[in-house]
């Protein structure tokens, strides 16, 4: 085959991708050179993405040089095409996807660990994604967003001048460029924390139609799974009719056997986005279903009831009320402390503090702990998190499962072997315990025990959502349950009680606030 002539933009990142095309040839035979071409998205840096014309800003010119023969083929980040190709170009061949999570970099003097994401109050984050920020400001309103442009090592250099105090990147172009962050307090948030754009992380590599002896020539490069993927999220791109400044997030992953979707979408980056969770056994009409939960004609449940307090600025809270869903929140428990004070040795030459539950973190600390200097905190689910993170400690392990044997084997992994204390409720689970090897010093300390309200009001919500077993224990005492009445259990641990009464229930895919609401928004009524 012919030498041939690779186009791509001439930032770092960009031909690192190019590079990396081209020596992926070469190792199957294959010679080829670069050829770098400007973009109307590198020419332009004074305006924000959604302010440039059209789309494909950062591939239109790219596109052009291949139609005109003058490239032979084009290497992009897939998430900046457009979802149609121009007539006469296709994609010929997909990567391996890099992982798709997101960096929040943060200057090391405004990292407070007792806020979400460790970021200080009314911090300054510089991102040019609506996507980015309409996901941050539903977690985080106190933030301030500010305008961010530039290839990776610029935006980075921005930070580095004390221009922000955080700002967002894609892990994956610092992972390609090895750029070395320790000077920066680096937060990781997962694509179920943060659901990237859609085919965030992977590369094309775009040729002419008509060019079939390259189309073959570049299959050995091609990963047919990750296309598959990569067409549901598109997709849902496309029907939403939406291009790089639509505040879209979607990602498709499989995981034993089953397809997974996560999707937020919002109108503007200001907006508070809405977030769902979907499963399928096959990518077939997947992403019309996915776009189909987002129809605004679809019937929503008029009243949702938790079984814990909220707080008015609450995810959950805000999530369905944004859609006028009535939230009654209380919780059908009374926690009380079982002991005043700590002896010393429980302790002494511990290597973890492992967290089930908010009330478990907030018994142990009323308790003053004095705690070894290299003591490691491991917690289940975001709330232990955030509970924690309020004390003024980071968790070196956050369980996100819903499934604590899951969860259990994780840690294991971490903890088998050492000293780990467990704070908890009288008469817990030990759920966690169940799953570290004999070898590991196990220290159960009951710092509360829980107790069951009695003459529990029943209520005529809609749908009904249990956070622990003991609330559920509580509302079915006298089995309160209406018919046609739906109902959520925070995790399998729960479940298992409405197993025993022979209750349907459904789970959401992650044990914490946002979680619940996808799971609330997964029912039509």
């Amino acid at each position: 085959m012919r030498t041939l002539i690779i186009g791509t933009r001439g930032s770092e990142l960009a031909l690192w991708q190019a590079h990396f095309v081209k020596d992926s040839l070469a190792a199957n035979g294959i010679t080829a050179e670069l050829k770098i071409i400007k973009t109307q998205g590198d020419r332009i840096l004074n305006l924000s993405f959604d302010k440039l014309e059209g789309k494909g800003f950062f591939t239109k010119e790219l596109e052009e040089e291949l139609l005109a023969g003058t490239i032979d083929l084009a290497v992009h980040s897939h998430k900046d095409l457009p979802t149609e190709n121009p007539p006469g170009l296709i994609i010929a061949a997909v990567s391996e996807r890099e992982d798709p999570s997101e960096y929040l970099l943060i200057l090391k003097d405004c990292v407070d660990v007792r806020q979400k994401m460790s970021l200080k109050y009314g911090a300054l984050v510089g991102t040019s994604s609506n996507r980015r920020k309409a996901q941050l400001l539903a977690y985080r309103p106190d933030l301030e967003i500010a305008e961010l442009r530039g290839n990776v090592p610029t935006r980075i250099g921005k930070l580095r001048d004390e221009k922000y105090d955080a700002i967002m990147i894609a892990k994956a172009g610092a992972s390609r460029l090895n750029i070395d962050l320790s000077e920066f307090h680096v937060e990781e948030l997962t694509p179920a924390e943060l659901v990237p754009a859609p085919a965030q992380g992977v590369l094309a590599i775009q040729i002419r139609e008509s060019d079939k002896e390259l189309f073959d020539a570049l299959q050995v490069l091609h990963h047919p799974e990750v296309a598959e993927q990569l067409l549901v999220e598109r997709s849902v791109l496309k029907l939403f009719g939406g291009g790089c400044h639509l505040p879209l997030g979607c990602y498709c992953r499989k995981e034993e056997g089953l397809f997974q979707v996560f999707t937020s979408k919002a109108e503007k980056g200001e907006d508070f986005p809405d977030r769902s969770f979907l499963t399928a056994t096959t990518t077939e009409g997947l992403a019309e279903k996915v776009v189909s939960l987002f129809d605004p004609n679809r019937k929503l449940p008029a009243s949702v009831f938790i079984s814990r307090e909220l707080s008015e600025q609450s995810y959950f809270r805000r999530a369905l009320e944004k859609h006028g869903i009535q939230v009654e929140a209380r919780s059908l428990i009374r926690t009380v402390p079982v002991i005043t004070k700590l002896s010393p040795h429980v302790l002494q030459d511990a290597d973890w503090v492992f967290f089930s539950s908010k009330n478990a973190v907030e018994y142990f600390f009323q308790l003053d702990p004095q705690l070894p200097a290299a003591i490691k905190f491991g917690v289940m689910g975001a709330g232990s998190e955030e509970t924690l993170r309020l004390k003024g400690y980071p968790s070196s392990y956050t369980g996100t499962g819903i499934d604590t044997a899951e969860v259990a084997a994780e840690f294991a992994v971490l903890a088998n072997g050492k000293k780990v204390v467990f704070p908890g409720a009288e008469g817990s689970l030990k759920s966690i315990q169940k799953g570290l090897s004999s070898e590991t010093t196990i220290i159960e300390l009951s710092v509360y025990e829980t107790v069951l309200e009695e003459n529990v009001q029943a209520t005529g919500a809609e749908i009904l959502v249990f956070t622990s077993p003991s609330n559920v224990e509580a509302y079915f005492a006298n089995n309160l349950l209406d018919p046609g009445q739906k109902v959520i259990a925070i995790g399998k641990s729960t479940g298992s009680k409405f197993d025993e009464m022979g209750t349907t229930y459904s789970l959401p895919y992650s044990p914490d606030e946002v979680g619940l609401a996808e799971a609330v928004f997964g029912f039509s009524i």
